[in-house]
Parts: structure tokens; C-alpha cells; sequence
């Protein structure tokens, strides 16, 4: 029945073309395809900016010789300072792009993101107590952010979960278990080395100082393994947004669909706050920029990613620069446009509610 209905023009939503890959078929939206094409162009330009500008500007020129390992006399600039901080960054916006977009699909509230349900601040707690208490080593902190994400994840579905997932209910009690996982980890601070802590602070304002390759490996292994599943939650979207009734009147296991879409979700926040710390806002803001753009029913998972990717590049970029000699963690200027837009969502939210009561 499904295949049928893909398959027939008559049957087909509007705006939207049929991709068959093998023996799989997907609706396409036409619209959603081109705002993602126009995002990577304006990706890769960003990117080209990021490897250019700073201290010293590099020719693109040059900078094209370095990524294709031809000599270049800016070798060591290029390859070695930047590249490795603009991977690690661009990896985390898609990371985080795609993570926003599933949990705002799950809660069915433009609110809900892993930074304000409490995801990231459970991976921020568990890997500053291992920071500060020397738990384990460097190389095992995005795995111990892993854990704290799913810990919180599973802490607020527990609260949350009353016959049912409701929206309002999810946020709100994510936002309370946020409060109490920050004021965990201010804890974690003072108890800790005094120079560990330092560190640590640095960290949880989101910084993509001195980050490199090993950094970027875990969550560029994470984001390739997870390509399968991102196909799958692509398709159960749809069934997600559905309310209860309508989703058991067509066989939809919604509970399942739900809890697939958010543990994806959780693990590729938790993974990018391991590697970067917790960069706040980005999985809030990308999502809805992508669907505003895009005008899809659905939050669309590439649109949401390469929106993340470009936020975070160009964020950290104008972190490197504005306050020159002054390096502002990248973190600080997403806050700095989040903040604001969150305060225009509850705004907008309240007074759609007065209007209608």
C-alpha cells in the first residue's frame, strides 16, 4: 500500500519528487533538495573563508595546494592550524544540526533541543567529572559524554512519560533536569583540581581551541555509522509527528519510532559535545532556520545538518577575528544569537496562546 502510494503521481504530495535506490523509494521535497544545494555552496564558501583569514591571510589559492597536498610555503598554517579546528567544528554542527532537528521532531516543540531538555548538560557533567577527578583518560572523554547525554536522555523520558509523551511535559521537565545538571557540574568545579577546572570552564562554553584530529575521529566514526539510521528516522518522521490515535489507526509502534528518533539523537549531541563541548543553541537554531527555508511538513535532516555545520563555522570564524588578538570561544557568539531567539519563541508562544484562549 505504502509503494503504491509513493508510486503514483495522483497520490504524491505536491512539491515532491520519488528517489528509488535499489529496491527502497523515498519522497523527495523539491524545494527542501535546493535549499540544501544552496547550503553546501554557501558551506564550502564559508569554509574556504575559515582556512583563509585569520592572523595571516592565505591565498585560496594556496589553501586549495595544501588540501590536495601540493607544496605550499602555507603548509604549516593551513594544514596544521586550521584544518584540523575547522574539521573538528564542521563535524559538530552536522552533529548537532541533525540531533536538534530529531528531538525538536519527538517533542513536536521548536523549544525542545539537546541543550535545553538537559542532553548536552548531562554530557557537560559526566565529562567534567572525569576531567576535574581524572576518571579516565583524554581519549576516553567523548565516550564518557556519550553516557552522561543518554543518562540525562533517559532521566527526562522517565519523568516525562505518563501514558504517553507529551511535548509541554518533555520540555519542561528537560529544562529542570538542565538546572540541576548545571549546578552538578559548578559542584564538580570546586571539588576538582583548581588547574583541571580552568580547563574545564574553557570547555563548557563551547571552544574549538586546540582541537584536532582526535578530536574529529569519534565523531566523524559516529556520524558515518549513524548514515543508515539517519535514512530510517528521514522516513519515520513522518510517523513521529503524528498524534497517538492517528498513528495506531495506521500500525505505526510510535513509542519505538520515538524512541529510535531520540536515542539517535542524544548519542550524536552527547558525541559532539564530547569533542567540542557543549556549543549551545546550534541544535536549537539549525532546525528551525532549515525548515523555515525549506517549508516542509517535516523538519528536513539535511538541511537541519548542513545549517548547523554552516553556524558553527562561520560562528567560530568570527570568534577567531572580531576581538582580534582576543580569541572568543565559539560558544559565546551562538549563545549571544540563540539567547534571543529562544526568548522570541517563548514570546511568540505565549502570545499565540492569549490570542486563542
Amino acid at each position: 500500500m505504502n509503494r503504491t502510494a509513493v508510486a503514483s503521481p495522483r497520490l504524491r504530495p505536491a512539491g515532491h519528487s520519488v528517489l528509488r535506490p535499489g529496491r527502497a523509494s523515498f519522497l523527495v521535497h523539491r524545494r527542501a533538495s535546493l535549499v540544501a544545494v544552496v547550503l553546501a555552496v554557501l558551506l564550502l564558501a564559508a569554509v574556504v573563508a575559515y582556512l583563509c583569514v585569520g592572523e595571516s591571510f592565505v591565498s585560496p589559492g594556496s589553501v586549495v595546494d595544501v588540501l590536495l597536498g601540493r607544496p605550499s610555503p602555507d603548509t604549516f598554517v593551513v594544514g596544521t592550524l586550521r584544518l584540523p579546528r575547522l574539521t573538528v567544528g564542521l563535524l559538530a554542527g552536522l552533529a548537532f544540526g541533525v540531533a536538534g532537528a530529531l528531538i525538536q521532531t519527538v517533542a513536536r516543540n521548536p523549544l525542545a533541543s539537546p541543550d535545553i531538555i538537559g542532553v548536552t548538560h548531562g554530557a557537560g557533567a559526566a565529562t567534567v567529572a572525569a576531567m576535574s577527578f581524572g576518571l579516565v583518560g583524554y581519549t576516553a572523554l567523548p565516550y564518557v559524554s556519550v553516557a552522561g547525554g543518554l543518562a540525562a536522555a533517559l532521566l527526562v523520558y522517565a519523568f516525562a512519560w505518563r501514558r504517553g509523551l507529551h511535548a509541554s511535559r518533555f520540555v519542561l521537565i528537560g529544562i529542570g533536569v538542565s538546572v540541576a545538571l548545571g549546578s552538578l557540574t559548578q559542584l564538580f568545579l570546586t571539588k576538582g583540581d583548581f588547574l583541571v577546572a580552568q580547563q574545564a570552564k574553557v570547555w563548557l562554553t563551547g571552544s574549538l581551541n586546540s582541537r584536532g584530529y582526535d578530536d574529529a575521529a569519534p565523531l566523524a566514526t559516529a556520524l558515518l555509522l549513524a548514515i543508515p539510521a539517519t535514512l530510517w528516522a528521514a522516513r519515520a518522521q513522518r510517523g513521529a509527528s503524528l498524534d497517538d490515535d492517528t498513528a495506531a489507526s495506521l500500525g505505526i509502534r510510535l513509542d519505538r519510532v520515538r524512541l529510535g528518533l531520540t536515542a539517535l539523537g542524544v548519542v550524536l549531541a552527547s558525541l559532539a559535545t564530547g569533542a567540542c563541548g557543549p556549543v549551545d543553541f546550534v541544535a536549537l537554531l539549525a532546525p528551525q532556520i532549515a525548515r523555515r527555508l525549506s517549508r516542509t511538513p517535516q523538519t528536513p535532516l539535511l538541511a537541519s545538518a548542513l545549517t548547523g555545520a554552516l553556524v558553527v563555522v562561520v560562528a567560530d570564524l568570527l570568534a577567531r577575528r572580531l576581538f582580534s588578538p582576543v580569541e572568543l570561544p565559539v560558544g559565546v557568539l551562538t549563545a549571544a544569537v540563540g539567547a534571543p531567539y529562544l526568548m522570541w519563541l517563548i514570546a511568540r508562544g505565549r502570545s499565540r496562546s492569549g490570542g486563542t484562549s
